[in-house]
């Protein structure tokens, strides 16, 4: 049993609960959020965060990670409202989500600078607050491994040797970028079982999800209701396929959901394009369709309540 922070303070390991792994309460483009504020409505924004995160409490859901970090408009401020309002623990993280180039102030500095100021949000607070971040978030998309992709991945390895907190990431799985961040994170000495490679249910390769598993990472299989790639039904038969496999203690079930999130505008957008992403589709429908296809009940619990703890726990 370790302790983990959370937005409202330090919580044991063992208090996790049933967690959902991966979901946003807001993201949005940083520029111009601070160069065009009427363009964003941050009562509005408030609203859905605390009505979707409400829906999830009344089912049973107990701890949120989300992963907004520099490059998503993390606003802790935010986070920490919601938090109160609803009641729900919320672990926030640190991290540079990019997936070319780093902002200006980082572009003359080595990974050890970037390093130290991870290292600072969980240890003294994030944004000038008390307010500390639980575990460390990386991104690497279609790009590949570019120089300022791998210098972020390389200070977030460093920072993790210094606190312990586990590592989360943005993964492509198309272009098989889970395993290169494992490369480069085992080149600095992280052990995989602290590290979860992220939105690996965006493909139906098993063969590609099993590398990454044989290796002793967790794999992401968070993003249920995001149908633009893969449908829910073939999710469903990896998540199967994989249990079926003997992997069951190392799977996560989420859904990456933004309450709000400025590349979907209006609301209703989002509505037309992902009529089923929500906070609760993976509670409401997916998990009773794997139950109904065979998946134990002892399943769920794994992957939803013992897997976070473990991850944690390092």
């Amino acid at each position: 049993m370790v302790s983990v922070n959370s937005i409202t303070g330090k919580i044991e390991s063992s208090d996790l609960g049933r967690t959902l792994i991966h979901e946003h309460l807001r993201t949005s483009s940083e520029g111009p959020r601070f160069q065009f504020p009427h363009l964003y409505d941050e009562e509005h924004e408030f609203q859905m965060a605390v009505e979707q995160v409400k829906n999830v409490k009344e089912r049973g859901i107990k701890t949120i990670c989300d992963p907004t970090v520099m490059g998503l408009a993390r606003d802790i401020r935010f986070m920490e409202r919601v938090a109160i309002e609803t009641g729900v623990q919320i672990i926030a993280a640190t991290g540079i989500f990019t997936f070319h180039y780093l902002p200006t102030r980082f572009i003359n500095e080595d990974e050890n600078f970037m390093a130290e100021v991870f290292i600072r949000d969980i240890e003294v607070g994030i944004q000038n607050t008390s307010i500390k971040a639980g575990f460390l978030k990386c991104a690497t998309d279609y790009q590949g491994i570019t120089p300022d992709v791998e210098k972020v991945i390389r200070a977030v390895a460093k920072a993790h040797h210094r606190t312990g907190v586990p590592i989360m990431t943005h993964s492509h799985p198309a272009s098989g970028t889970g395993l290169m961040q494992l490369d480069i994170l085992e080149d600095e000495g992280v052990n995989p079982k602290n590290v979860l490679i992220g939105h690996c249910g965006d493909t139906d390769d098993i063969d590609y999800i099993s590398k990454i598993l044989d290796r002793g990472a967790y794999v992401g299989l968070d993003r249920y209701g995001i149908t633009t790639m893969i449908t829910t039904e073939q999710r469903n038969d990896t998540v199967i396929s994989l249990i079926e496999k003997g992997y069951v203690d190392r799977l996560f079930l989420s859904q990456d959901y933004c309450c709000t999130t400025d590349r979907l505008k209006p609301e209703s957008k989002k509505k037309r394009l992902l009529p089923k992403w929500s906070m609760t589709f993976l509670l409401d429908e997916v998990i009773p369709e794997l139950l109904s296809r065979g998946v134990k009940e002892e399943h769920i619990h794994v992957m939803m309540v013992q897997n976070p703890k473990r991850w944690f726990e390092g």
